[in-house]
C-alpha cells in the first residue's frame, strides 16, 4: 500500500504558506506540475486511534484533505478513464512538521521527515463512490426489501462518482471549524492527478491519494479533539495526546 500526496493544489493554501515557506507564486495558479510526495505505510492512523503529537519536532500543523482509495491495478491512465480507478473518498489529515519542514526547504532537502513521520497520514471512514446516483438508490432499494438496513444505509450514504468535485468538507478541533474546503478549488482534480501519478509509478489496489489541502491550516496540540466533515457527515474523529 502506497500513500500518495498532493502539495500546494488549492490557490488560497498556496498564498497561505508563501511568506512561510518562500513557495514560488507560480503555485497560486495552475502553472506547474502537480507537487507530489508520499509517506510511508507507518504514517497511516485510522479507526479513530489517538494522534500522539510528536513535540520534539517543533510545531505540527493539521492539514485537512479528501482522500480518494485507489482500486483497481494501473499504469499510465489518461484522465478520461481516471475515474475508474479508485471506489471511495473520505477526510484525512497530512500533519505535517512545519519546523522542519521549513528547514528542509531551506536547506534545498526533501520533506520526507516532515511529511511521513509515523501517524501523520489520519484517515477517516469510507464513503464509497457510485458511477451514477440511482445506482446507490437502487441498490438502498434492494438492501431495503432484503431487511438489509445496515446496508440500506451503506447505499444512502454512497457519492455519485460525477460529484466528486463538487464536495464540501471540514475540520473541527474541540467543537470549532477551523478549515473548510470545496473540491472544485483544486488546482488539480482527481482524474489530472491519478494521470499524472501513474505516468511514475504503478497505482494498485488500496492506494491511497491525498488530494491536497484548503487554507485555513494552523498548529495541533495535546488535548485536541478533532472531528472531520464529508458533506455534512461526520466521517472522522479522534484524540491529540
Amino acid at each position: 500500500m502506497k500513500i500518495f500526496a498532493i502539495g500546494m493544489n488549492y490557490a488560497e493554501h498556496n498564498k497561505e504558506l508563501r511568506n512561510a515557506l518562500h513557495i514560488m507564486e507560480q503555485y497560486e495558479r495552475k502553472t506547474v506540475e502537480p507537487v507530489i510526495f508520499t509517506k510511508a505505510d507507518s504514517a497511516l492512523l485510522k479507526d479513530g486511534k489517538p494522534f500522539f503529537v510528536p513535540d520534539f519536532m517543533g510545531r505540527i500543523d493539521y492539514e485537512t484533505e479528501l482522500v480518494v482509495r485507489i482500486c483497481r491495478l494501473g499504469k499510465a491512465i489518461p484522465a478520461r478513464f481516471a475515474h475508474r480507478y479508485y471506489d471511495a473518498v473520505t477526510v484525512g489529515i497530512d500533519f505535517t512538521a512545519r519546523d522542519v519542514q521549513r528547514k528542509a526547504k531551506e536547506l534545498g532537502r526533501p520533506w520526507t521527515i516532515a511529511k511521513g513521520f509515523d501517524g501523520s497520514a489520519v484517515i477517516g471512514q469510507w464513503v464509497m463512490l457510485d458511477d451514477q446516483e440511482a445506482a446507490a438508490k437502487e441498490q438502498g432499494a434492494a438492501a431495503k426489501e432484503q431487511g438489509a438496513a445496515a446496508k440500506v444505509q451503506e447505499n444512502a450514504a454512497a457519492i455519485a462518482k460525477s460529484d466528486i468535485q463538487n464536495l464540501n468538507f471540514r475540520l473541527d478541533i474541540n467543537g470549532n471549524t477551523v478549515q473548510e474546503g470545496f473540491s472544485r478549488e483544486m488546482l488539480y482534480t482527481v482524474d489530472e492527478i491519478i494521470e499524472y501519478i501513474s505516468k511514475f509509478f504503478t497505482l494498485k489496489t488500496g492506494d491511497l491519494i491525498y488530494t491536497g489541502t484548503p487554507s485555513g491550516v494552523g498548529p495541533i496540540k495535546v488535548g485536541d479533539h478533532v472531528e472531520g466533515w464529508l458533506e455534512g457527515t461526520k466521517v472522522l474523529e479522534f484524540n491529540c495526546r
